[in-house]
């Protein structure tokens, strides 16, 4: 799913346009035993309850795709009978009505999730009549041919509330606080089927973790038998690791900036495009041809990226590189730059040391001071000098 078929389901969790049917729900606490359960039509919920839970259910399709939002793949086992991907249709096809899927489904989440705190589970059957597309792109909902019916889960952790002194009206005074059990945000939760092309997707669904570098991979993989692909902050060092060491010696400033350039103006070119941009080894590759490498470095890449990442690994452009700023960090300096401006800094010999050298000739400032430039100086003293 990309981040318009999201925004395009997300919609359904508002009073306008809500498409949800019935919800479940069971409390766990840190022993992994069942506190409460709930079963009800989600129309019948007091406006302001509704609210409270369109406010969870959007949290669960709110991020960034390939970060904490994952399009997940049913392995083709998993559709055969028994098969993770084949007891989801079951509760999806139920519309929620059978309690022993309903059961079995808590069963699952408590025994595979690794949590030790108290949460509460939330399931909901949504049924969205999909509005046809004029040529303009205009919705048009008389036109519609399908209906999107949908399970969206989310895991929220439940905490007590912070103590504190409040003002009892009742008694006109203050006094401590009541402490109660609130339902926070989600830290993980689905949507199943995807919904790809605004169509339903059965081989394939979208997974939500509020950290991006804590997937619950083992979690993820026990509950719907699909491989979760490698987090945000693993494709980022495994991309450096593959540049590092097939660079060797050769990995200097001015090649890693050009790499840097080249990944920019590849985002930035399609950057109008609904999918997120993704690398593989082949465009990987050129992407180092294009920034200066040696054809012998290129060719030692095809064994590298296929050692350090795996042959049909992809990356996302944006985990492995920041579209909002180009950094230089040492031990004790951090310099941030402008991405489209990487340009002004470059290495320079000065008295046999190797140095980042930096253009200052326009508008600079130190700890919100502003400072003049040698330029400017210069200026300045030419035209005391004319007053002279």
């Amino acid at each position: 799913m990309n981040k318009k078929e999201i925004s395009e389901i997300k919609k359904q969790f508002t009073p306008e346009h809500c498409a949800l049917t019935r919800m479940c729900g069971c409390y766990v606490d840190g022993e992994k035993n069942k506190k409460t359960e709930m079963q009800e039509a989600f129309l019948s919920l007091p406006e302001e309850e509704a609210f409270k839970y369109f406010e969870i259910f959007r949290k669960a399709l709110s991020g960034t795709v390939g970060k904490n939002l994952l399009n997940l793949e049913f392995p083709l086992d998993t559709e055969m009978s028994g098969g993770t991907q084949e007891f989801l249709m079951k509760l999806k096809n139920s519309r929620l009505t059978e309690e022993a899927l309903v059961e079995a489904f808590y069963d699952r989440i408590i025994e595979t999730f690794p949590y030790g705190e108290n949460y509460l589970i939330l399931l909901v059957h949504g049924a969205y009549d999909i509005p046809g597309r004029s040529s303009d792109n205009a919705e048009m909902f008389d036109a519609s041919d399908e209906v999107y019916e949908y399970l969206l889960c989310t895991i929220c952790p439940v905490k007590l509330s912070k103590a504190g002194l409040s003002y009892d009206a009742d008694g006109n005074r203050f006094g401590a606080r009541t402490r109660d059990w609130l339902v926070e945000l989600p830290m993980a939760g689905f949507l199943f089927p995807a919904f790809q092309d605004r169509s339903t997707d059965l081989h394939s669904m979208l997974y939500y973790s509020k950290n991006p570098e804590e997937l619950n991979e083992i979690f993820a993989e026990s509950m719907f038998g699909c491989p979760v692909p490698m987090s945000a902050g693993g494709q980022k060092e495994t991309f450096n690791a593959i540049i590092e060491e097939t660079l060797g010696e050769a990995c200097d400033y001015e090649v890693v900036r050009n790499i840097h350039e080249k990944l920019h103006e590849l985002v930035e070119e399609r950057k109008d495009e609904p999918e997120p941009v993704t690398l593989d080894k082949r465009e990987v590759k050129q992407i180092l041809a294009a920034s200066g490498v040696e054809a012998e470095k290129l060719e030692e890449l095809e064994e590298r990226y296929e050692v350090t990442a795996g042959e049909r690994t992809e990356f996302l452009a944006s985990n492995v590189m920041n579209a909002r700023k180009f950094e230089i960090k040492t031990p004790d300096i951090v310099i941030q730059v402008n991405p489209e401006r990487a340009d002004l800094v470059e290495t320079r010999m000065i008295d046999g040391r190797q140095c980042l050298v930096i253009g200052v000739d326009e508008h600079v400032e130190v700890n919100g001071i502003v400072v003049r430039t040698s330029t400017e100086k210069r200026g300045y003293y030419a035209g005391a000098a004319d007053e002279e």
